[in-house]
Parts: C-alpha cells; sequence; structure tokens
C-alpha cells in the first residue's frame, strides 16, 4: 500500500471511532512505517484511541513513548501529544514516562515545546496533583525565547484546569496553603480577554 493510500485508511479511520478500540493494534504497527508522515498520523491517532481506550492502548504506550527520543521534531511533538491524551485518560498508564515528560519543556522545537504544555494540560485535567511542584516552570514557559505565541491560552488552560481541579479534590483552602511560615506569591497568566491566577508555594 502506498504511502497515500495508508494516510487515506487513517483519515477514515479517524472518523470512524467505533472502530477504534480494534484497530489499535494495527494503527501501532504502522509506528514502524518508513513514513515520518504516517508515523506521526498514526501517533496522533493512537493518541485520540488512547484518550478514549486508555487501558486497551496500554500494550502500545512504550512503542509511542519511544519517539520521544526521535531525531524529527514531528515525532517527538507528536509522542508527546499522544501520552498526553492517554493520560487525561488514565494517568496511571502513563505515569512510568509522565517525569520524563519535563525535559521538553526546553526542547529546541517550538512545537515540542508547546505540545509538552498541551499535554500537561490534557493529564491535569483529571490529575492535577502530580503537578503541584511545577508550576513555576510554566510561569518560566511564558517568556518569548520558550515557548510560541499560540502557548499562552495553552498556559492558561493549564493553570485554570489545575487550580480548579486542585481546589476540588482538596478544599478551596489547601491550594492556598504552603508549610508553615510560607509565603504565597502570586503567578498570573493573562491576555486581553481572560486572566488565571495561581498562587505558587515561596521557593
Amino acid at each position: 500500500m502506498t504511502e497515500s493510500e495508508l494516510y487515506k485508511n487513517l483519515g477514515t479511520l479517524t472518523k470512524s471511532k467505533d472502530q477504534w478500540e480494534k484497530n489499535i493494534p494495527y494503527v501501532a504497527s504502522l509506528l514502524s512505517s518508513e513514513s515520518t508522515k504516517i508515523k506521526a498520523k498514526a501517533l496522533w491517532l493512537l493518541g485520540e484511541m488512547g484518550l478514549k481506550f486508555p487501558l486497551a492502548i496500554k500494550d502500545s504506550i512504550p512503542a509511542i513513548a519511544s519517539f520521544c527520543d526521535s531525531e524529527e521534531p514531528l515525532l517527538r511533538e507528536r509522542a508527546v501529544n499522544a501520552l498526553g491524551r492517554i493520560g487525561r485518560g488514565c494517568y496511571s498508564s502513563v505515569e512510568p514516562f509522565w517525569d520524563r515528560l519535563f525535559r521538553f519543556a526546553h526542547d529546541e522545537g517550538a512545537s515540542v515545546r508547546l505540545a509538552f504544555i498541551w499535554a500537561s494540560e490534557n493529564v491535569a485535567t483529571n490529575t492535577p496533583d502530580p503537578y503541584k511542584d511545577y508550576l513555576p516552570l510554566f510561569a518560566e514557559l511564558l517568556h518569548p525565547r520558550q515557548v510560541q505565541t499560540g502557548a499562552l491560552g495553552a498556559l492558561f488552560g493549564f493553570v485554570t484546569q489545575y487550580c480548579r481541579n486542585r481546589q476540588q479534590s482538596r478544599g478551596q483552602d489547601s491550594l492556598f496553603r504552603g508549610s508553615e511560615g510560607d509565603e504565597p506569591k502570586m503567578l498570573i497568566i493573562s491576555s486581553p480577554s481572560r486572566t488565571a491566577t495561581a498562587f505558587l508555594r515561596s521557593p
């Protein structure tokens, strides 16, 4: 099958969500393709499949994560994004690879850095606690040399989702309470239309 035919098949499968679960092994097999285009599409689709069927995709996660070491920025981007989507569905499925994602906060590729932020927002949607000590990192990523302009929306989503879930899971007061004697400091992420505020424990 040609690259164009494979890509078309993946496009058709993308729209057929009722076929996703049983086709996870097939899509995962395409990660061995010689085509970067096919591998990138397969990684993206596996991420979406993993969000919907996080347990069914568990055996494919190591293969997905292996592309985090790719020399091709597009494949690193898609692998990070896929792990974020799967982690949104089931954090424990990606937990063995979670701490390795933080190196992408300073990846040479802007699209990879942005994928890291989106992946973090995805995971934090349902599992915010692992990020409790990392908010200063996301504040650092606001620097224009670190993240492209479009990242503000991702950062806004991450911080607001983190704060909302921490408040819901632990009670509002606990989000703002550090250890005894801590002075809280405020992180404000804003754009012309919206502002997110998070309180960070002082170093």
